[in-house]
């Protein structure tokens, strides 16, 4: 028993420790674009291209005012914004029109548009046709209706700082990028959020290593709902959101299609550029985790279930192995736990997750673990998942895989 301790213990070492060292080496290479050398104006020496946000909301009354209000004071001259009510029954509808016609005062805003130029367009869907989850054609619909060289995809609860959009398309061509992602600012105002986001960010950075989305010889992938930044041709070249109807984990496999497609993929930090409150309370996030987990393991039980076997291996068998076992065989255990703490060091320097919470990372694991065999269980006894008051079958979102 004591060799399987051993050799559980240096497994678990060389995994973190690797990571760690891969991390450390590859982060510094994420851009930062709120760093002064990206305020700049214009963004290309023969002008600036024309930018289409593109926001999908249903049900949103809450929010999406005070979020059309940041889009439509961004400090860029050349964009649009197309706000799409996807068949809400609150004042999310309602709200979006009476948006439309305050542009007509111009004291109300600080960047009006031209006369005969809108800057924001409201379509309104009443009705979802087969084959298309609601979001996925929200998206579809008003890429087509888009007038700019960019499309910006992003969420009905994400709020924009002025500079934001400016300074990641100054990143974007300059770099020669084809898809930005820019992580937003995630706000916490609850201890059950902070420890569960942070570890959803260490599980994010152990899987999908944002320093490799840039290597063309890599397979890491990036996509955000809150921040997808794509050139309109390379959207048209690889399908749009019609190649991705009856994804659920659409932003992702966005990034995927593009990477695979061997167009330039490019993630960067902003700190406060965007900022979203993500979830509300622990439960808040395994509710939002609970649709999406088993659609990321492509709605496959067996990896499932491996996946939450290696889940509790990797981050609950370091704090046991430091507890239950003895001797020089501890060792490797408190080494892989020594290479774990350095991620919540950096979690906190982005974040308002203090390095201890370190601590609770048993707890968020076991809910975690709980979270994902949840998803499972209820999409397979459901036949499916129910997503903002719309039922999608099982076996059309298997069928609608990338």
């Amino acid at each position: 028993m004591a060799y399987l301790y051993w050799i559980s213990g240096v497994i678990l070492a060389l995994v973190w420790v690797s990571r760690i060292m891969d991390a450390a080496r590859g982060m510094p290479s994420v851009a930062d674009v709120s760093r002064p050398e990206w305020d700049r104006n214009p963004v290309t020496p023969t002008g600036n291209p024309r930018v289409s946000i593109i926001v999908p909301a249903r049900n949103e009354e809450h929010m999406i005012e005070q979020v059309l209000k940041t889009l439509l004071n961004l400090d860029y001259d050349n964009y649009e914004v197309i706000a799409v009510n996807d068949r809400s029954t609150d004042r999310t509808g309602e709200i979006m029109e009476g948006m439309r016609l305050s542009l007509e005062n111009p004291q109300l805003w600080q960047n009006r548009p031209e006369p005969g130029h809108p800057r924001l367009r409201v379509i309104h869907h009443a009705e979802l046709p087969p084959g298309w989850l609601g979001k996925t054609h929200a998206l579809w619909t008003a890429a087509n209706e888009a007038t700019g060289e960019w499309l910006l995809f992003t969420d009905a609860d994400v709020l924009f700082k002025p500079e934001s959009a400016r300074r990641v398309l100054n990143y974007a061509e300059r770099e020669k990028a084809d898809h930005v992602v820019l992580f937003p600012r995630l706000l916490m105002h609850a201890p059950g959020e902070r420890m569960m986001i942070a570890f959803f960010q260490s599980l994010f950075v152990f899987g999908h290593r944002p320093w490799k989305v840039a290597d063309p010889t890599a397979k890491d992938h990036m996509g955000v709902g809150a921040f997808n930044l794509v050139r309109r041709s390379v959207y048209d070249a690889v399908g749009g959101h019609e190649a991705l109807r009856m994804e659920v984990v659409d932003d992702m496999k966005l990034g995927k299609l593009i990477k695979n497609a061997r167009f330039v993929q490019r993630n960067v930090f902003g700190a406060d550029l965007i900022s979203i409150r993500w979830a509300h309370g622990a439960m808040g996030v395994m509710n939002n985790l609970t649709k999406n987990f088993f659609a990321v393991l492509s709605f496959q039980w067996w990896r499932t279930l491996v996946s939450a076997f290696g889940l509790a291996f990797l981050n609950l068998g370091p704090f046991l192995g430091v507890v239950l076992v003895h001797g020089w065989a501890r060792l490797p255990f408190a080494i892989a736990l020594g290479a774990m703490f350095p991620i919540y060091i950096g979690i906190s320097r982005r974040s308002s997750v203090p390095p201890y919470y370190f601590l609770l990372h048993p707890v968020s694991t076991t809910l975690f673990i709980y979270t994902l065999l949840r998803s499972m269980a209820l999409t397979l006894w459901n036949d499916g998942i129910e997503w903002r008051g719309t039922k999608y079958r099982l076996d059309e979102l298997r069928k609608g895989l990338v």
